[in-house]
């Protein structure tokens, strides 16, 4: 057996997300000798108000503990959480993944307009119908897959136990409570790669902004994919995993 520390992939989901999302990726990692750890993000909220900094150092203190290398993977919400967790002085991670996330908005009236969006989401989720809340969410136009794309992932209607924290998340972390962290972007230390779908044309162009910032990061854009490119293209987003793994490491299991 080797003694070598092992490489743990921490997967942070999206809004409206869930741990469970990640379970095929989970299987599929594992299978190459890596340990992967599926986020519950909601627990940090139960207790009450966290801000996107108090988590990313809740989030960092956690891997910090972890023996081994330690590989962030964040989508959208979580995306923006782990773009905090790594621009922190003392992070504990050696690379980074970043899918489909927002850097965060540079004008003021913006960050007001969806602040008052998030909140009405927040009411949506907190007093509505939990199925309606569901159906609202799934519509939105960033978020749509192609007719004949399934997406593998956890059952949302799971996740109305966690109504509460899921509506607290629209408020704590907003997008436009978020601070713009473009202008830290050169800070980032370790390698990272951005992912975004070739149709989902907003975060596509985002990334590419992210890129410039930091030294020696990189962007692949998946082919035939939108918004939420683990879940629409899975074998295509395990192997850019893979590969960027790879890549990185000196002496990775896969």
């Amino acid at each position: 057996m080797s003694d070598r520390p092992p490489i743990t992939l921490w997967c942070l989901h999206g809004a409206v997300g869930m741990a469970a999302d990640w379970q095929r990726f989970v299987d599929e990692m594992t299978a190459l000798g890596m340990d992967v750890r599926a986020v519950d993000l909601w627990q940090y909220l139960d207790s009450g108000p966290q801000s996107l900094e108090q988590t990313s150092a809740r989030l960092n203190a956690e891997a910090s503990a972890n023996p081994g290398t330690n590989i962030l993977v964040g989508y959208s919400m979580g995306g923006r959480i782990a773009l905090h967790a790594i621009l922190e002085k003392f992070h504990p991670w050696s690379a980074a993944m970043i899918i489909s996330a927002h850097p965060g908005l540079e004008d003021q009236a913006e960050k007001i307009s969806r602040q008052k969006i998030d909140s009405d989401w927040s009411v949506k989720c907190s007093e509505g119908d939990w199925e309606t809340f569901l159906d609202e969410w799934q519509a939105q136009v960033v978020l749509q897959a192609k007719e004949d794309q399934v997406l593998e992932w956890g059952d949302r209607r799971l996740l109305q136990s966690r109504r509460k924290a899921i509506a607290r998340s629209f408020i704590d972390w907003s997008l436009g409570r978020q601070r713009n962290l473009r202008a830290d972007l050169s800070r980032v230390n370790i390698p990272i790669r951005f992912l975004t779908g070739e149709r989902d044309q907003k975060f596509t162009e985002l990334a590419r902004t992210c890129v410039k910032e930091i030294p020696g990061a990189s962007h692949q854009v998946a082919a035939n994919c939108g918004h939420r490119v683990p879940w629409e293209q899975s074998d295509v987003f395990f192997r850019v995993v893979r590969d960027f793994v790879t890549k990185i490491m000196p002496d990775p299991p896969c």
